[in-house]
């Protein structure tokens, strides 16, 4: 087994060590080849991805070894073991005719979606918050995941140009050890992925001037953040003229939530470099990113199969359509998931990037199923586009949240650098009603924080209505945009 797996577990604690053990240990083991840290299947993910023009025979082979692993040894699929005779002559075909998976079906029966055929001590057992309301565990697999997620990031970073030399700001919501005290720094920097991390817990403007001495120090050529953590440090470092501190920077990757498109907006004209915005998750199913010159979402079809079903799960073929994302994992002979229902919905594109020959594009993720906000007449509309409603009126807005409880009728919380006026206030309820059409009337508060969820992240909408109840029709009338 490759030393990473080995010492994965250790990973919260040499995370909460002094900083000196930390930049001996972490430096030392930096030096160590990727080749040697994650074992030979590093090289053979990383061709894999590197590939200009993905192989569609050995996408097919792949998709193959996930089935022939489901139908011969996971309990879940017993019933459809006949179709193992067409499994390497036809995937795709015996792929269509198996169930989807959503996330709750998957807790309640986890033990049914094991492989029989792996040994308990292949299993690597992860968890997810659950950005769709459901937290679950599940099992990926030691010796190949970790392995080939860092071949797949490491590949992104050279081709899209988010990663190289020099330092990165992480914003990734990772616990800064002594933060949370007084005089506790609110920053550490871990030399393995040179890494600075700088604390999520501290993004109010009376903490920002500790955050510019960590840059000063350390001078970040590279960013990868949450985007809710990175635009408040971008407002105040804005707001205080002191934008330079982060003028070297050569690329910026941006991960784990959905995008307001306002603070995208921001980060493009903040940062003269490119802008990646990459989608996966922790079940390691599907992967994509947009490009610096092509907003459109890239899946890859060598890391998973994609497919975008409508309400009645068929597949949606029209581009402009919307879509529920739904993934078939490859490379996890631990629990293979089969059709999986990611609860993330995608509006189809019309066609691939020259530069990206064979990757299917969609051409935006509208949101988790959790992420959408209900008008007076049930029409749905994506927080994501919402968040766009009048960019002037946000651009000192630090943070903001919507919360619903009824259908059209929002509350919008922000955490502004100074208070709104009158006028302001006006404003922003008017750039939402127009925006969802006269869907929705907003009431806006003003707070002084917004809480995050444990592992740093921030929900862009605390929505308490019965989204499923709406979505149906909402997809077959078509999202507002």
């Amino acid at each position: 087994m490759p030393i990473d797996d080995h010492l994965h577990r250790l990973l919260g604690h040499y995370t909460a060590s002094p900083q000196w053990v930390k930049s001996v240990v972490g430096g030392a083991y930096a030096h160590i080849p990727e080749s040697v840290r994650f074992g030979a299947g590093y090289a053979r993910f990383k061709a894999r991805f590197e590939a200009a023009w993905p192989d569609p025979e050995a996408i097919a082979a792949q998709l193959a070894d996930t089935l022939q692993v489901a139908l011969a040894s996971v309990p879940a699929y017993r019933a459809h073991a006949g179709l193992l005779g067409r499994v390497r002559d036809d995937p795709f075909g015996v792929l269509s005719q198996l169930p989807l998976l959503d996330k709750a079906q998957l807790k309640a029966n986890l033990g049914q979606y094991l492989s029989e055929a792996a040994r308990p001590a292949q299993r690597l057992k992860m968890f997810t918050g659950g950005s769709t309301a459901v937290p679950m565990s599940f099992y990926l697999e030691k010796g190949v995941t970790r392995a080939r997620e860092w071949a797949a990031v490491n590949t992104l970073a050279e081709r899209c140009g988010t990663d190289g030399d020099g330092v990165v700001l992480a914003l990734r919501g990772r616990t800064v050890a002594g933060a949370a005290q007084a005089d506790g720094r609110l920053w550490m920097y871990e030399p393995i992925k040179r890494h600075l991390i700088l604390s999520s817990d501290h993004l109010e403007p009376q903490h920002m001037p500790r955050y510019a001495e960590a840059l000063r120090q350390w001078q970040p050529r590279w960013v990868h953040a949450y985007p809710s953590a990175l635009y408040p440090l971008l407002a105040w470092l804005k707001s205080e003229g002191l934008s330079d501190l982060l003028g070297e920077v050569r690329g910026v990757l941006l991960t784990s939530e959905s995008v307001f498109e306002h603070h995208l907006a921001a980060f493009k004209a903040f940062f003269e470099c490119p802008v990646i915005v990459q989608y996966g998750h922790s079940e390691r199913v599907l992967f994509a990113h947009t490009l610096a010159d092509d907003p459109r979402y890239h899946f890859w079809p060598h890391y998973g199969h994609l497919e975008l079903i409508d309400e009645a799960g068929r597949p949606v073929t029209t581009p402009g359509a919307v879509g529920e994302l739904v993934g078939t994992s490859f490379d996890n002979a631990v629990m293979p998931f089969i059709r999986y229902r990611t609860g993330d919905y995608a509006v189809l594109g019309s066609g691939p990037n020259p530069q990206w020959p064979g990757h299917p594009v969609c051409e935006r993720i509208e949101g988790r199923v959790q992420e959408f906000v209900v008008c007076h007449d049930q029409r749905l509309v994506s927080i994501t586009t919402l968040g766009a409603a009048h960019f002037d009126q946000l651009d000192h807005c630090l943070r903001l949240q919507f919360e619903q409880h009824e259908p059209g009728l929002l509350i919008l919380r922000v955490v502004p650098l100074r208070p709104l006026t009158p006028d302001q206030r006006r404003d922003l309820a008017q750039a939402v009603f127009d925006k969802t059409q006269g869907g929705c009337r907003v009431q806006v508060e003003e707070v002084a924080s917004i809480e995050r969820t444990a592992r740093g992240k921030q929900r862009l909408l605390i929505q308490h209505l019965p989204i499923e109840r709406y979505l149906g029709a909402a997809l077959v009338a078509g999202l507002p945009r």
